[in-house]
């Protein structure tokens, strides 16, 4: 991919907090081999789920500086790295390298950098089959900047031309994209497309997940298909309203009735979900305020002095908020680990690479207490290198203790 990808081409019931509310632990084991070859075993086994993405592709020229330049600063940088980006193309990648089948769909042109996105992505063993492909235009690219003081990115980006249109995807190219699939995922880029592709999904009863990470065209019609969302901190409270985090998660559940669980992401405080499971009838459970939960939880999370990352769950129950209305279910705390400032290279694509493992761990029906932990232990290994495409492979030895 050096050649491919060269420089030169890519330039241009409880209220009491003691007994109901439980804490996963990561297990640490001495038998990583053993558990890594039981893993290559079960993957040989049966065969791979299907996930089906579709959304952004392009490629990442990052630079890193030792600080970010004031305007009109001429400033060297201290590396650089060309790579593969994208919402859609890095949580596919992730999802491959984790051992999922992963088929994606987007639009490149036939340059240089739609040539080198395409074979990054094969090469990682995503099926880029079902892309369009223009003769003219070009193909996304954005400048990543990353500030080795600060740890923190700015990203420059320049769209693919002409964006992808529903005539581009034939009804036949879209079933057989939906052949056998597991799971959709959408990151809300290219909306007029993604929509046919997501009630054909829904019309076939695959789940779907939607990567909210900002307002967008499309999102809403998208949200009301959607059987799972992943999205960032501030669009919960931007997109219902709400007074808090908390009740915003309530809000959600009740203006989607088909959504199962919803995770909002925190960064390196890690994440807060809320996962809707049914009461029986002749079942009691008790009603409590989740913005009072969620820091009976925040309490208990503050006394784990764990640096990999943990869960924290509450038991179901009816979880009310003021003035939105009540949901059954449950609310979880994920922690993430936390990565000394010596191992800290870069943040691009870490959210991204949690929802790979996000997607890994639905098709493979892992719980949430499970779950978030994992996905906050990839996300945490692509911190630890530049660029977004720097995620572990399932065999990774650092993700033993996360999937027993």
């Amino acid at each position: 991919m050096a050649a491919m990808l060269s420089t030169s081409a890519m330039l241009p019931s409880f209220i009491s907090s003691s007994s109901r509310i439980s804490i996963t632990p990561v297990t640490t084991t001495a038998s990583v081999q053993r558990f890594r070859t039981k893993m290559l075993s079960s993957v040989t086994q049966t065969e791979s789920p299907i996930v089906l993405g579709f959304g952004g592709v392009g490629v990442d020229l990052l630079a890193t500086v030792a600080t970010f330049p004031n305007p009109d600063d001429k400033i060297r940088s201290t590396s650089l790295k060309v790579q593969g980006g994208g919402n859609a193309g890095n949580a596919l990648t992730c999802a491959a390298r984790l051992g999922l089948n992963a088929r994606l769909i987007s639009k490149v042109a036939n340059d240089a950098q739609g040539r080198g996105i395409l074979e990054e992505l094969k090469a990682d063993g995503v099926d880029v089959s079902f892309f369009a492909v223009s003769e003219e235009g070009n193909s996304p690219f954005t400048y990543v900047i990353v500030d080795d003081q600060t740890k923190t990115r700015t990203c420059i980006h320049t769209p693919g031309w002409p964006p992808m249109i529903p005539d581009e995807l034939s009804s036949s190219s879209l079933l057989s994209a939906l052949a056998g699939v597991k799971l959709v995922y959408f990151d809300v880029r290219l909306p007029e497309t993604a929509l046919v592709v997501a009630h054909e999904a829904n019309r076939r009863k695959i789940p779907i997940l939607i990567d909210a990470e900002r307002s967008r065209e499309g999102l809403d019609d998208l949200l009301n298909l959607s059987d799972y969302v992943v999205c960032s901190a501030k669009l919960p409270q931007t997109w219902t309203g709400a007074p808090s985090v908390a009740s915003a998660l309530v809000s959600m559940l009740l203006r989607l009735p088909k959504l199962k669980f919803v995770i909002v992401t925190l960064g390196a405080d890690g994440c807060i979900m809320l996962d809707r499971r049914n009461i029986s009838e002749n079942v009691e459970a008790e009603e409590m305020d989740v913005d009072d939960l969620l820091e009976i939880l925040k309490r208990k999370s503050s006394t784990l002095f764990s640096p990999a990352p943990t869960c924290i769950s509450s038991e179901v129950t009816r979880l009310q908020a003021k003035g939105i209305g009540n949901v059954c279910g449950k609310l979880l705390i994920g922690t993430a680990e936390k990565i000394p400032q010596s191992e800290l290279v870069d943040t691009t694509g870490a959210g991204d690479a949690f929802i790979g493992a996000v997607l890994y761990g639905i098709c493979t029906n892992k719980p949430p207490e499970q779950m978030l932990p994992f996905a906050a232990q990839v996300a945490a290994i692509t911190c630890r290198a530049l660029g977004a495409r720097a995620g572990p492979h399932l065999t990774d030895s650092r993700l033993a203790p996360f999937l027993h």
